[in-house]
């Protein structure tokens, strides 16, 4: 069986389905991993969840972005979050929106396999949080998502506050805390506090703020993982974590990583506008 890592859609359903060819993808045999933000400003962000639904957990594994949250909020009457960019309709006028909200929302926002050695999260870990840690957290919030009350979760899920990391956090504040770390961390403080507000790249980063990843005395950095989030940043790899958003919803590269055996090998499809992408494959 052969696993690959995919990065952020958007939307981009026709390139999923390029990429899919590029990589030679076998439902029956292998798996995707998206990692997360699979709708929103592309034209066909319900095709993806369709197909992703109906594939099933066995071909693709799904965690959750910060775009999957926001169609999710705005499926439930929180609309003010709203942005001129937005691309939800072909999911909210759907025939089928309810089963594709329904399929979103249980879907999780870490995913682990101790058999590769390799986990995916949409953005990423705050220093404090080992694996096994991170995967509690997530169901913590999962639970909530599944629930009758997931409406509730919206309506108080946007905000940077807290932005340090406690046992101690309690309701709203601790969830929107795990939420913001798996669906929007870029950046930390020097004392490990989430620093979300610059996006750019690590080049132009405010003093002080240390991209997630290389912060020191970082408890998961012995783990593999995969994460989407930062188009910025570009797709590579950062000792042992590997940013796969290539940009394909501005035009620039949708990207699949193999992450079942090493070497691991990149699929990088350049997105084209004006006809075909352009596709190379290049080992690590």
């Amino acid at each position: 069986m052969a696993v690959y890592a995919i990065g952020d859609i958007q939307g981009c359903f026709d390139e999923l389905l390029k990429m899919l060819e590029l990589i030679k993808f076998d439902p029956d045999q292998d798996q995707i991993w998206l990692a997360g933000d699979l709708v929103n400003r592309g034209p066909k962000s319900a095709q993806v969840i369709r197909f992703a639904k109906e594939h099933g957990p066995n071909s693709v594994k799904v965690v959750l972005g910060n775009h999957d949250l926001h169609l999710l909020a705005n499926a439930c009457g929180v609309t003010k979050h709203r942005h001129h960019m937005d691309t939800m309709e072909s999911i909210l006028l759907a025939p089928d929106r309810d089963e594709l909200i329904h399929w979103l929302r249980h879907q999780p926002l870490f995913h682990h396999d101790a058999d590769i050695g390799f986990s995916m999260v949409h953005a990423g870990l705050p220093p404090e949080w080992t694996v096994n840690k991170a995967t509690k957290r997530s169901k913590e919030v999962e639970a909530v998502l599944q629930s009758d009350n997931w409406a509730s979760f919206f309506e108080n899920m946007y905000g940077n506050a807290p932005e340090k990391w406690s046992k101690s956090l309690k309701s709203w504040d601790r969830l929107r805390f795990i939420t913001n770390c798996f669906t929007r961390l870029r950046y930390c403080n020097n004392d490990g506090s989430l620093a979300l507000k610059f996006k750019g790249e690590p080049k132009n980063r405010p003093k002080g703020q240390t991209p997630w990843f290389e912060m020191p005395n970082r408890k998961s950095s012995t783990e593999r993982i995969v994460f989407g989030h930062w188009s910025m940043l570009g797709t590579g790899q950062f000792g042992n974590v590997f940013s796969l958003d290539g940009g394909a919803v501005w035009g620039d590269e949708l990207t699949a990583l193999r992450i079942d055996q090493p070497p691991f090998h990149w699929f990088i499809m350049q997105v084209d506008p004006r006809g075909l992408p352009h596709a190379k494959v290049q080992a690590n």
